[in-house]
């Protein structure tokens, strides 16, 4: 009976293993280079030739948009370096004399890729394109981008520039963290003030993905014609944010819609468990109180692997009574390789009425009174 159940559990493993398989070996990529990623845990979920060196167009703007918006002061006016601005491909039309903010080359450079944009930008912030070429590498570093070579601001083929498929995943899913590039990425079109002098104006966003599947929030298209046709996306749903990276893809679109049809199949959302939070208690009715969460947690797990989150609690030593029921009196951390990925507050569970009843001293509590009057 023994064997016969050990070879039941045996073989409904081995066809889930068969399914998963199936699953994979039917994903027909175009790309010549790709991965697909959960964003919380940074979990593989899915990659063909991901390490590999390659051109990555005009995704590289997501750096050059990082870096601005990181370098803070978005929404000061100035005027455009008038030589930055004179540069091939797409463009979000500035011309000589134009006065624009950070914040509008921002949007400039994400929506319809411009590397007009992309220049003004990189001079903006470094002087030069040769030392922003320096800051960009030396964020790489920081990421750990340790496959990518950045020489120009805006992608477009020069000395060497290239990157990987997973080393973009890594810059994307760094670069999703900040609200305003979040916001900025995600956006179909954007009302946008510049001119010389500055006026309202419409920009459209090429990622046609935002339009063609639910729950996408991004990113970046990218086209040359050594790097071919690149693409870093984004893509929400019940809580799972996954990214998926193509390079040198002649069907991008319908690449990262099967990648993430396949993806989100293989990450399931989990709320930790055995938890126990109390706090002790000063002139109550109770020496201790129980603790719980204000907020529910869903934690991203990976088909494959095993996410070692770490908790950590911040509380008082005690509380004073009188404590009311929900009260907040400390709050719960969730990290991930040092990383905060959730946070809660944590509430009381109960009241607790403060104790007013007469203290009753000991014999040693009773005669040091006494000493002590004297």
């Amino acid at each position: 009976m023994l064997k016969r159940l050990v070879c039941i559990v045996v073989s409904c493993i081995l066809t889930v293993i068969s399914i998963n398989d199936l699953q994979v070996n039917a994903l027909d990529v175009s790309a010549k280079a790709c991965i697909m990623i959960e964003a919380v845990t940074g979990n593989i979920i899915y990659e063909k030739n991901s390490h590999d060196e390659l051109p990555m167009a005009s995704t590289t703007k997501i750096m050059t948009t990082i870096l601005s918006l990181e370098s803070g002061d978005l929404d000061t006016q100035f005027t455009v370096d008038s030589d930055a601005i004179k540069v091939e491909g797409s463009s979000m039309g500035l011309v000589e004399g134009d006065i624009v903010t950070k914040r509008a080359l921002c949007y400039g450079m994400m929506l319809p890729s411009g590397n007009d944009s992309a220049n003004a930008t990189a001079i903006k912030l470094a002087g030069s394109f040769e030392n922003f070429a320096t800051m960009m590498n030396d964020k790489a570093k920081e990421i750990g981008m340790e496959d990518t070579l950045f020489v120009t601001p805006s992608g477009l083929d020069e000395g060497g520039h290239h990157s990987t498929a997973y080393d973009m995943a890594l810059l994307t899913r760094y670069a999703l963290k900040n609200s305003d590039f979040r916001e900025i990425c995600g956006s179909a079109t954007a009302q946008v003030n510049f001119g010389n002098p500055p006026y309202d104006r419409w920009l459209k966003n090429s990622n046609k993905l935002l339009n063609m599947y639910e729950g996408v929030i991004g990113v970046k298209t990218g086209f040359t014609d050594d790097a071919g046709r690149c693409l870093v996306s984004a893509c929400e749903r019940n809580g799972v944010t996954l990214i998926v990276v193509t390079l040198n893809a002649p069907n991008d679109w319908e690449d990262h819609m099967s990648l993430y049809d396949y993806g989100f199949s293989q990450v399931s959302m989990q709320s930790p468990t055995n938890e126990n939070f109390s706090v002790n208690v000063v002139g109550g009715k109770k020496d201790t109180i129980s603790l719980e969460r204000s907020t529910e947690i869903q934690l991203p797990n990976v088909t494959g692997y095993t996410a070692d989150y770490k908790t950590k609690v911040y509380l008082n030593g005690f509380e004073y009574a009188p404590i009311e029921a929900g009260e907040t009196l400390g709050y719960v951390e969730y990290s991930l390789d040092g990383e905060v990925v959730a946070t809660s507050d944590l509430v009381s569970s109960e009241a607790v009425l403060e104790d007013t009843s007469p203290i009753e001293l000991s014999f040693k509590e009773k005669l040091l009174k006494f000493i002590y009057q004297f």
